[in-house]
């Protein structure tokens, strides 16, 4: 072909790669590598910028099938630029579209922003911008680095959940929980700023316990705060996680498993002794001397082995106790302090305040006494927040009893079952057995006999049955600017009353200053809160907290399917055609709260008939769930202090003569070894870098980011390009091309729409582009139509640009994306897997001769086939055949002749 009737990307690309091989001239020309690196990242430049405004709008399929399919990857929150883990799930998100598109669903693929929260307040504080400002300016950024990527969203459906046509349905959906007991509100403790008189976020106290604004130290208050009733759903919850079995990653399914944490027990109750002791002034003025403690256990079967029992530091034997024993008020204000620092229990320490002169005894054995401390490794929300202590056979309780009665030996009262299990000195058996001779009437029980026996003798009274849940309500309430305002007005006379719904949305004063200082932003307005009730026309005020942007991001899912809706969050018919999301991704950071409360408010929506006919039965949002792994950038450390090395302090340290430590770490601008995602895609194209994210790993694994990998990729797009340029119809396939093709097609269609193995797809695709180019070009044609549609999902770019080559004289050829997928041949694959073989003809023992046979080739047709070839003459000729055996499924006929 002249080049004159190529595009000038096609010119470019070809061109500066290729030299005509002259000793053919009936052959189609032959193309090697022999550009510069540079003309070749010019010419996937050229390519994208071709093909850029038609690879960023969704396209229709040329058929459909009048099915729906909803993919969705979980939205940002707009920091301002894009990084390479955003690459790679809206890479995902992009390619699975594409591919259900042209399997002829109408596909729903939205984009949205996370735009409410902290940062943009924080910003605002750091700026002294107006939050919204600073998040409109990140938000068209991020849209134009979006573009980059040859990402095609549905655009149209485009929400942001700071936008007051978002939020008033954020604040119908609270006022719907409020109508139907769901919301309600009760003192709960917060960190507390006392200079700046703000309540800070876990993530804003340091380690240290401190202020990150002020540096003071940070206090624990209780204020009046708003919650979800989401324990209320709790079994539901639970159960319905068995539904995704097999849809939701395994790992994610635990982690909320955990995290609703129903625990079978039962609930013990310890009778609680004040012994006045001699000089103990203290003891004497607590006014009380016998009280019970109720204890929720998981192992009654260890009661004979309580050794003590530790209460919260908000227990109300605590506070009755500390308020007149100084000691144990620093001990609660040290340990609230370090809760602050630390939220999650697993970082707090086993320290712990023994009560002077207050025992607990034993239930089963009221001559048993055992010690009563304050600790801080009990929740206070867990149970009734006391816990015994069994340290023979707990090792946090081991760990607490050696650190604070070293001298009393531990006590054991179950051994293993399994006579041939032995302990190592100082091991702790943790696990049912049987109880041993120290356990009285209950001895010689297994742990489930002992804890039948044990409940049947204390009776209902001391102890019975119960099970504990590890999830609370959801506490939404912040202390903010930048969020959804809580549609509430508070009335001295009234109490608080719903904002009238035709009154919504109550939107945010936008003339503010936010200094970080004076408390609740919203609280400081002079004129915002000052309203009438709405019940008694009474002077009020507003509600000047706003929700937890996890209110916002709970439903954001089912807007996108009805967007501009001006009275409803949804229309009931839109959710029943399109909910729930078929496929959803994202990182497994969020698997726990953000799946939780998504799953939460579905259900509460499908309870109250916005979503009248979940098609799942049970209302679960996301029919499947992707979680795609972490992106690792390349690390170098200084090999004798460990420092991470800029990229001029490894420049220095090589010259020096030194090795560099080397790993693959999280991208962190620390540690210097982040990539910026469009100085990747300038240097090597938007397809090379798609195709690399995709092939470099499994989905669910860990990426190590190698960009000088990405040189393999872009030549395998070339040779696909100068596949296409090469190849002339019409030509038939032969049968083992195929099958090649055929089995590709299978294999990339379940990659896509089962196992969802991108990285095998590149793979496959490699394979197919290797096939064809072996084959002759007159005959591979339909072939190399076929990789274009399969690379089309992945690499739309240079796909269109080489069906535009394969098509280069023909007239309504199309776009490749426009394309039905293709659907496999069964008869080729028939062919291929069960087609010819070769059978082996064996005479008297020795194979003499072999043949070629169809699958469905008889046993009886294989024997006249043997017999009618030239080398039957030769080895039998008129002897005659005594013996004939047709074995190994048809791969061998065996024949005993007479000499």
């Amino acid at each position: 072909m002249r080049p004159s009737t190529l595009s000038f990307a096609h010119r470019s690309i070809l061109h500066s790669r290729i030299r005509l091989n002259a000793c053919s001239l009936r052959a189609p020309p032959q193309l090697t590598l022999c550009s510069p690196k540079s003309r070749l990242a010019s010419s996937f430049a050229k390519i994208d910028a071709k093909w850029k405004t038609h690879l960023r709008t969704p396209v229709s399929p040329s058929k459909t099938n009048n099915e729906n399919f909803y993919i969705l990857s979980m939205f940002p929150y707009p920091s301002g630029s894009l990084h390479m883990g955003h690459v790679r799930v809206y890479t995902i998100s992009d390619v699975l579209s594409r591919f259900r598109r042209m399997q002829g669903y109408s596909v729903i693929h939205p984009m949205g922003w996370d735009a409410f929260g902290l940062p943009a307040e924080n910003a605002a504080i750091e700026r002294n911008v107006n939050p919204k400002d600073w998040t409109d300016r990140n938000i068209a950024a991020m849209k134009e680095q979006f573009g980059a990527m040859g990402v095609a969203f549905d655009w149209e459906r485009e929400i942001r959940t700071c936008d007051p046509a978002y939020y008033k349905h954020t604040q119908q959906l609270f006022l719907e929980l409020l109508k139907n007991d769901m919301a309600y509100r009760k003192k709960s403790t917060v960190n507390w700023d006392p200079v700046d008189e703000t309540v800070l976020a876990n993530e804003q106290v340091s380690p240290s316990g401190h202020s990150w604004r002020s540096g003071a130290v940070v206090q624990k208050r209780e204020l009046e705060q708003w919650f979800l009733k989401i324990s209320a759903f709790r079994e539901r919850l639970l159960d319905d996680l068995e539904g995704l079995k097999d849809m939701w990653p395994e790992r994610v399914r635990t982690m909320q498993k955990n995290w609703l944490g129903r625990s079978e027990g039962a609930e013990v109750q310890f009778s609680v002794e004040v012994m006045p002791l001699k000089g103990n002034e203290e003891a004497r003025r607590i006014p009380f001397t016998t009280t019970s403690v109720k204890v929720f256990t998981t192992r009654l079967d260890t009661l004979p082995g309580v050794q003590y029992l530790a209460l919260s530091t908000s227990h109300p034997i605590t506070n009755t106790i500390a308020e007149r024993n100084p000691e144990l008020r620093v001990f609660i204000k040290e340990t609230e302090e370090k809760a602050a620092a630390a939220s999650d229990e697993k970082s707090k320490s086993k320290s712990g305040f023994l009560l002077p002169g207050v025992t607990a005894i034993s239930p089963i054995d009221p001559k048993v006494k055992i010690p009563v401390y304050v600790a801080d490794y009990v929740l206070d929300g867990y149970g009734s927040g006391a816990v015994m202590g069994v340290p023979g056979h707990d090792l946090r309780d081991n760990a607490f009893w050696l650190s604070h009665c070293p001298s009393i030996p531990v006590k054991t009262v179950i051994t293993p079952l399994d006579i041939k299990h032995t302990l190592k000195d100082g091991e702790i058996y943790t696990e049912p057995g049987l109880l041993n001779n120290q356990c009285g009437r209950y001895s010689v029980l297994t742990s489930e006999e002992a804890k039948e026996s044990i409940l049947e003798v204390l009776g209902s009274d001391v102890a019975q049955k119960t099970t504990q849940w590890r999830l609370r309500d959801w506490l939404i309430s912040r202390q903010r600017y930048w969020g959804t305002p809580i549609p509430i007005i508070h009335c001295n006379t009234c109490g608080p009353v719903p904002v009238p719904e035709s009154e919504l949305p109550v939107e945010l004063p936008t003339d503010i200053t936010i200094t970080g200082r004076s408390g609740n932003p919203l609280a400081a307005h002079p004129t915002w809160s000052d309203v009438s009730c709405p019940s008694c026309s009474a002077p009020a005020k507003r509600d000047t907290d706003t929700m937890d942007t996890f209110v916002d991001s709970s439903w954001y899912w089912s807007r996108f399917i009805d967007p501009t809706n001006p009275s409803q969050p949804f229309s009931p018919t839109v959710a029943d055609s399109h909910l729930p999301v078929d496929l959803y991704i994202g990182g497994v950071e969020h698997a726990i709260l953000h799946l939780l409360y998504s799953r939460f408010i579905a259900k509460f929506l499908s309870h109250t008939g916005a979503w009248p006919n979940p098609r799942n039965t049970t209302a679960e949002p996301f029919k499947r769930l992707i979680t795609q792994g972490m992106v690792h950038g390349l690390t170098h450390t200084h090999p004798t202090t460990g420092q991470f090395l800029t990229p001029k302090g490894l420049q220095e340290l090589k010259k020096a003569g030194g090795e560099p430590g080397v790993s693959y770490e999280k991208m962190s601008k620390s540690k210097h070894n982040g990539v910026d995602p469009l100085v990747c895609i300038e240097r090597h194209g938007t397809d090379a870098t798609r195709a690399h994210v995709l092939f470099a790993a499994p989905v669910s694994e860990v990426l190590n980011w190698d960009e000088a990998k990405i040189s393999g990729v872009k030549r395998w797009l070339t040779r696909v390009l100068r596949l296409a340029e090469s190849s002339s119809p019409p030509g038939k396939m032969s049968p083992a091309l195929a099958k090649v093709v055929n089995t590709t097609i299978q294999s990339v269609t379940k990659s896509f729409g089962e196992t969802i193995a991108l990285n095998t797809v590149v793979s496959d695709l490699m394979k197919l582009e290797n096939a064809l180019t072996s084959a002759p070009s007159n005959a591979r044609y339909a072939g190399v139509e076929v990789l274009l549609k399969l690379m089309a999902p992945v690499t739309p770019g240079v796909a269109e640009e080489a069906w535009e080559l394969l098509h280069r004289n023909q007239h309504g050829s199309g776009k490749v994306v426009e394309q039905a997928w293709p659907g496999v041949d069964t008869t080729a694959l028939a062919e291929v897997d069960g087609g010819m073989r070769e059978v082996k003809v064996i005479i008297n023992g020795k194979v003499r001769f072999t043949l070629e046979a169809r699958s469905e080739v008889t046993e009886e047709q294989l024997v006249e086939m043997a017999r009618g070839k030239e080398e039957w003459g030769k080895w039998v000729g008129e002897k005659k055949v005594v013996k004939t055996i047709v074995a190994r499924g048809g791969k061998m006929v065996s024949f005993v002749v007479n000499p």
